[in-house]
């Protein structure tokens, strides 16, 4: 059965010397992220993963200024493409975007899906502390509605305030690990999406497509809290929020093989809305497969996350 993996992550050299210069401390991460070529097919192969769609590792380029921004996101791009190129049917792209400059991020996403052919973006949370909620970004939004193609709203660093009021107080490791993958980031995401939802965006651009890893980011969870206390009279929204997060966005597995956290989000959003993804090279891939391979499903199920949801989502 064909597996095409949503949350793969890739680098360049002059990524890795600068804004992703923290990867180096990653045990075991640059080697992989590194590869656009045969040794990231070959492991793909070993785990059964058909098509990876591949996106520039956080923090991306969002913490970075307009100019700078757009070099930098343009000349990643470009690498990606080519890799895309080299490996057709294989290998997807997701553009990296400028977002700190939006009317340059627009045309920069315009311009990867018409002479690349990517298929979306992937936004790393926020950019220097702004979020895409703020009526500044309106013009990537848009863009992206136009095109109909989707944003991975993928975790970042939060803001540097919001490490210090609230995850602050122990040891270096153990706060950085506190306000990212230990929690931070997906709660962060979260919030992020709420905002979204919040802010009215989903009902400017109703066929605006956001889609968030980690299974949900602890969203589903929240999801009945949500329409016990967020109320269309309250919030002024055409609809409750749990419509937007079944209507509006999807979900991967994203190194979260869980089985309890993948049934309360099926159970919450339906199966129409989870796509499979790894995390590579955070995950395995390996791994990724062996617990979609152990879930439950019958045929018609198993493929709807397997490909079929991401081929409807990317056009693929």
């Amino acid at each position: 059965m064909r597996t095409i993996a949503l949350e793969e992550h890739y680098a360049t050299t002059e990524f890795l010397n600068g804004p992703g210069r923290w990867l180096a401390s990653r045990t075991g991460i640059v080697e992989p992220i590194s590869d656009l070529g045969d040794g990231r097919i070959a492991a793909m192969d070993d785990a059964g993963v058909d098509v990876a769609v591949l996106s520039l590792a956080a923090p991306g380029v969002e913490q970075l200024d307009g100019p700078e921004a757009v070099r930098l996101a343009r000349e990643c791009n470009d690498e990606l493409a080519k890799a895309v190129g080299r490996y057709p049917g294989r290998l997807a792209g997701f553009a990296a975007l400028p977002i700190s400059a939006p009317a340059e991020a627009a045309g920069e996403l315009e311009r990867t899906v018409r002479d690349h052919g990517f298929v979306g973006t992937v936004i790393n949370g926020h950019s220097q502390g702004r979020y895409l909620d703020d009526p500044f970004f309106d013009p990537v939004l848009s863009r992206a509605a136009a095109l109909r193609v989707p944003i991975y709203l993928h975790p970042t660093i939060p803001p540097a305030g919001v490490i210090k009021s609230s995850y602050a107080g122990f040891s270096d490791q153990v706060t950085f690990t506190l306000a990212t993958v230990g929690w931070g980031w997906h709660i962060n995401t979260g919030t992020h999406v709420l905002r979204l939802i919040l802010g009215g965006v989903f009902d400017r651009y109703p066929e605006l497509q956001v889609i968030i890893g980690h299974m949900g980011e602890a969203i589903p969870f929240m999801l009945p809290r949500f329409d016990a206390t967020l109320k269309p009279d309250l919030t002024g929204l055409q609809h409750p929020v749990s419509t937007y997060l079944r209507r509006n966005l999807n979900y991967t597995f994203a190194n979260f093989n869980d089985e309890a956290t993948y049934a309360n989000l099926v159970a919450q959003v339906g199966i129409g809305r989870v796509c499979f993804s790894a995390d590579y090279p955070f995950g395995s891939m390996r791994a990724a497969r062996d617990f979609f391979d152990r879930l439950p499903l019958g045929d018609d199920d198993r493929a709807l996350i397997g490909h079929r949801n991401a081929e409807r989502l990317l056009g693929l």
